[in-house]
């Protein structure tokens, strides 16, 4: 027996840790609960403060809404409470005459009589203020019509004047349009005679010719290949242009805008040299040697313009030796400025 009380008291006793452990997961559990209900309780608060927040935003749209079809229907409303005002105030009148035939005749009901009066007295007084009010508002539809009258006013003084602007900007413009096609008669007078003139001082000589509005000369009169630099024989040909454009001077008259073009073409044949390293650069630089030979000969500079135009503009579009000799060449126009 002894033995066997031995046994018992070296067992192990597992409850105590068992249950310190389920306490444990208990408060655990609570603890989470806990967490959960305050999360809770606070995203409650949020939406309830935005559902608040919206419930308010839509009162006040609906308000304003409100606000402007009462705007709209303001005019009609104001005229409706007006005759509805007048025909209060002629029914009370009427009221009140009733009344007073009614307290002559029958001299018992004095007292019955007199309380009408008086509530008759207290309809006139508010009819009294609904006809100020009725009359308040019909000063300021009033004043608002003088507005919107003078307004208009307005309006059509701004279209009538516009009109008149109108009107004299197309008379402008045509009078100016005939003074610019008279002033292009005078200049294309002017340039045939200046052609005809340098016709007969240049002589009747192949290298040397009118396109259209222009008089050209072949490059080889003034040019030797591939340079700019002007020879002796086209120096003297151009102290004969130099002449004419002197006397040209003189006869145009100084209203008119006008200048020389000098135009400077080449042959489609590329040059690619360390002074000119295209034909578009050697086009404008004889053009430019022509009009400085010019100046020095006292042709005024404003009436000169150099112009380069590579080999993008031929008269000749083949390919021979003689297509070449025509398409390099030196253009004058007289022309507007």
């Amino acid at each position: 027996m002894a033995l066997a009380r031995g046994r018992r008291d070296r067992g192990i006793d597992y409850w105590p840790g068992f249950v310190d452990a389920l306490s444990t997961l208990v408060l655990g559990i609570i603890f989470l609960l806990t967490v959960f209900v305050v999360v809770q309780f606070y995203l409650s608060q949020e939406v309830t403060n935005k559902d608040t927040a919206l419930s308010r935003l839509n009162a006040q749209i609906a308000q304003l809404t409100e606000l402007l079809a009462m705007e709209k229907s303001g005019k009609v409303s104001l005229d409706e409470e007006a005759a509805r005002l007048r025909a209060s105030l002629a029914s009370a009148e009427g009221e009140r005459d009733r009344l007073k035939g009614i307290a002559e005749g029958v001299g018992s009901s004095q007292g019955k009589v007199s309380e009408l009066s008086s509530a008759l007295e207290d309809e006139k007084h508010v009819s009294s203020r609904a006809l100020a009010q009725v009359e308040l508002l019909n000063q300021q539809i009033a004043a608002l019509r003088r507005q919107l009258a003078a307004i208009e006013e307005a309006l059509d003084v701004s279209e009538k004047r516009d009109k008149e602007s109108q009107a004299r900007i197309a008379d402008l413009g045509q009078r100016l349009n005939v003074a610019l096609a008279q002033r292009v008669q005078e200049l294309s007078r002017y340039r045939s005679d200046f052609f005809g003139r340098l016709r007969e001082i240049l002589g009747n000589r192949a290298d040397i010719r009118i396109v259209g509005d222009r008089f050209v000369f072949q490059s080889e009169i003034f040019f030797d290949t591939g340079q700019a630099v002007l020879r002796p024989e086209g120096k003297e040909e151009l102290d004969k242009l130099g002449g004419a454009l002197l006397d040209l001077e003189k006869e145009i008259p100084s209203e008119i805008a006008w200048v020389l073009r000098v135009d400077g073409h080449t042959d489609v044949r590329p040059i690619a040299s360390s002074q000119f390293p295209s034909n578009w650069s050697l086009s404008a630089a004889r053009a430019i040697s022509v009009v400085q030979y010019l100046i020095g000969k006292g042709v005024s500079p404003q009436h000169l313009v150099a112009a380069g135009f590579g080999e993008f503009q031929p008269l000749d579009p083949g390919q021979s030796e003689e297509a070449y000799r025509r398409n390099r060449r030196i253009e004058l126009k007289l022309t507007e400025r």
